[in-house]
């Protein structure tokens, strides 16, 4: 019999030992380095069938027959628009988000609208008995008689019920739950999802069915396990945001049959996730105008363009620090907009504490939300409110100049659908944009902070 071999494989990068160390030689990370026994070697009656069919040949690019995929397109618009177009065919798919976003509500709609239309489908789940499952089914209203639910912790069982099946989707919800006979070990650990996504991979690749596969986070939000899961497969889609807020957000992270600047949007009602087609009408539903200290950002998800209220209050501080509270956008650049406020425009906010608000939970990462954020913390300050028909949108330098934004175009065209009737953005963007398609509209392009402020509180 074989001795036993043991190896040290990185969680993080994924680089091998020989021995335990407590530092990654490669990624430098402490406390990574986990035990995993080394997957025997292939049997003698598979080393000779590869022998038996030989290499592969290598083809001319030229001569390669062009392969034509029909995606499947599953109804939910939003999954879809991420998607590239629907689900490919022998596509392995991973979502992954934070625990109680909805990944398993997403997942279980997207099961029932597959086999709607599409046929059986089968999901497998390891951490909820079919009972639960069919608790969760009847509160969203699903009662699809094709949808057929396993209850299994073993890959190989599941690939088996698969296999004999032969579903338009399989479901595996999720692959730390899972566990292989042929490797020892505890379910979630490395050697464990390696080879279960192996499988995986290999059951999607061979049988040409779509495979949605469920994977936890860390405590830092990184997909858990090794790397390598992620550079298997060939979609990572990532289910983000506040568990308290209805607003929900589907990235695509990594997308071999697509783009990945797509995202989807949802929001998270009693009857479980629901399309957002005009998510800027929701986030300004509660607005209301005449309020010093709110502005309206344009900013872009993606390619979808999104508009969202900008909060700021700023109040005499009693401590000898002031205080910089920033929700919903990055507190670094708050600090860096705050110090060029001071130093290019002279706004003496030294002894004023400043809070932020993206309202909604909204998260403005964009630079072009520079413009926007600095104008509402002028507004709070002074008193004074913005016009509420005015949408802002420009990055904000450290020198105090207004640069340009990408998709001026289409951040105008969405807000102008909304009633919006003025418009401050860099005048770097003017160039790009056609006054005759906006009659109604007032544009006004601005080069430095002072000229926006001026646009944005005298000039109106």
């Amino acid at each position: 019999m074989a001795k036993i071999k043991t190896r040290y494989v990185c969680s993080s990068c994924g680089s091998v030992t020989s021995r335990w160390m407590g530092k990654c030689p490669q990624c430098g990370e402490w406390n990574t380095m986990q035990e995993e026994q080394i997957v025997p070697e292939t049997s003698h009656s598979e080393i000779m069938r590869r022998h038996a069919e030989g290499p592969a040949k290598p083809e001319s690019l030229r001569d390669i027959a062009m392969e034509t995929m029909t995606r499947q397109e599953t109804g939910i618009g939003e999954l879809d628009r991420v998607l590239g177009g629907g689900i490919v065919p022998g596509a392995l798919i991973l979502l992954s988000g934070d625990p109680g976003i909805g990944k398993s509500t997403l997942v279980l709609q997207i099961a029932a609208a597959v086999c709607h239309g599409h046929g059986m489908v089968l999901y497998g789940s390891g951490e909820e008995s079919t009972g639960q499952i069919k608790m969760r089914a009847q509160r969203l209203g699903i009662d699809e008689a094709g949808l057929m639910l396993m209850a299994e912790t073993s890959i190989q069982d599941i690939l088996a019920e698969a296999e004999r099946m032969k579903p338009g989707l399989l479901v595996v919800d999720s692959i730390q739950t899972m566990y292989s006979r042929e490797i020892e070990g505890p379910p979630g650990s490395m050697g464990q999802i390696r080879e279960g996504t192996i499988r995986l991979m290999s059951f999607a690749k061979t049988s040409c069915i779509p495979v949605f596969v469920i994977g936890h986070v860390t405590k830092d939000g990184t997909i858990a396990g090794p790397r390598m899961m992620e550079h298997m497969v060939d979609v990572v889609l990532y289910f983000e945001g506040e568990r308290n807020y209805r607003f929900r957000i589907l990235r695509s992270i990594k997308n071999r049959f697509g783009s990945t600047n797509e995202s989807g949007l949802f929001t998270m009602t009693e009857q479980g996730l629901c399309e957002l087609t005009n998510p800027s009408q929701m986030l300004l539903a509660e607005r209301v105008g005449k309020q010093a200290g709110s502005a309206v950002a344009a900013v872009m998800d993606g390619m979808r363009p999104l508009l969202g209220e900008v909060q700021a209050l700023t109040t005499r501080s009693v401590f000898p620090v002031p205080r910089r509270t920033a929700v919903g956008m990055d507190y670094n650049r708050l600090i860096i907009l705050l110090a060029v406020l001071e130093k290019r425009v002279g706004l003496s906010i030294g002894t004023q504490d400043v809070y932020i608000n993206i309202v909604g939970g909204l998260r403005m990462m964009e630079t072009a939300a520079d413009l926007p954020i600095i104008l509402a913390v002028i507004s709070s300050f002074k008193d004074i409110a913005i016009d509420p028909c005015t949408v802002i949108m420009g990055e904000v330098g450290l020198t105090g100049d207004v640069r340009r934004v990408p998709h001026a175009a289409r951040r105008i065209k969405e807000a102008a659908k909304m009633g919006f009737t003025s418009f401050i953005l860099p005048k770097g963007n003017m160039e790009d944009i056609k006054a005759a398609d906006y009659p109604d509209c007032r544009i006004t392009g601005v080069m430095t902070l002072k000229e926006a402020i001026h646009a944005a509180f005298i000039g109106h």
